[in-house]
């Protein structure tokens, strides 16, 4: 129908439908779900019960639903599903700002906007691109697994970096956390590839984190204590990024 409104994926109406099970998440659940099936088989059904319980909680941590992500290139759409549980003005880290040796520009060491959120093992953990662009640089840095909660969580735990550019320049990094219960980040991409907003780019495993490093000059339009969701809450609008040799012109 002419004029009709539709949805990035086509679409002139909405309905819900049940999110898929990640192929990551799979494997797991067809362990637990064997476990169950054998207790019981077994008739042992005070471990039978248990585990199917736990079948359904690992099938509902791997799921993977639809989003339907705003299309405009000044917004920056968050990354992950959770709670914003820090706002803060720190130096991006050194692994997105230094020479890496590959002629990639990285950031800028100058203090930028941090926005901190926190997945619960309830939430979504399928991690998306903030903005379109090419995935610049993506860097895995081992480390501990304290509370996800903790400022030091970024500097200390495992973690996985990724800067994404922008066609004009416009650099966004951001970094998945492991906390008490991941025990392994898994990227989707690699330096050199080009994604959309909203693209998923990574999980984490059982309860992280996911800070996001705002162009400098950027404010957020989210508030500490808010609820995200990856794909589409908007977290700031950006403009033009200043004129750089090479870049934007």
């Amino acid at each position: 129908m002419s004029g009709e409104i539709l949805d990035n994926r086509g679409r002139g109406s909405a309905g819900w439908s049940w999110p898929s099970i990640h192929p990551e998440g799979r494997k797991f659940g067809l362990i637990a779900a064997a476990l169950s099936a054998g207790a019981a088989f077994m008739a042992w059904e005070t471990i039978a019960w248990p585990l199917a319980f736990l079948t359904l909680g690992v099938l509902a941590f791997f799921r993977d639903p639809v989003r339907v992500t705003p299309r405009d290139d000044k917004f920056v759409i968050s990354p992950a599903d959770g709670l914003i549980t820090l706002i803060q003005k720190v130096p991006p880290p050194r692994e997105l700002c230094a020479d890496d040796g590959s002629g990639v520009r990285g950031m800028s060491p100058e203090p930028v906007t941090r926005v901190s959120i926190f997945m619960s093992v309830f939430d979504v953990h399928i991690n998306r691109s903030p903005i379109a662009g090419t995935i610049r640089r993506v860097v895995y840095i081992p480390g501990k697994f304290l509370n996800a909660d903790l400022d030091k969580a970024s500097e200390e735990n495992e973690r996985q970096h990724f800067l994404v550019e922008r066609g004009d320049g416009v650099q966004i990094g951001f970094t998945q956390i492991a906390g008490l219960v991941a025990r392994r980040i898994v990227p989707f991409v690699k330096g050199g590839d080009i994604v959309a907003v909203g693209q998923r780019v990574g999980l984490i495993r059982f309860g992280s984190r996911v800070d996001v490093y705002l162009p400098a000059g950027t404010e957020p339009k989210v508030l500490m204590g808010q609820k995200c969701v990856a794909g589409e809450t908007i977290l700031a609008e950006i403009g033009e990024a200043p004129m750089i040799e090479g870049i934007g012109q």
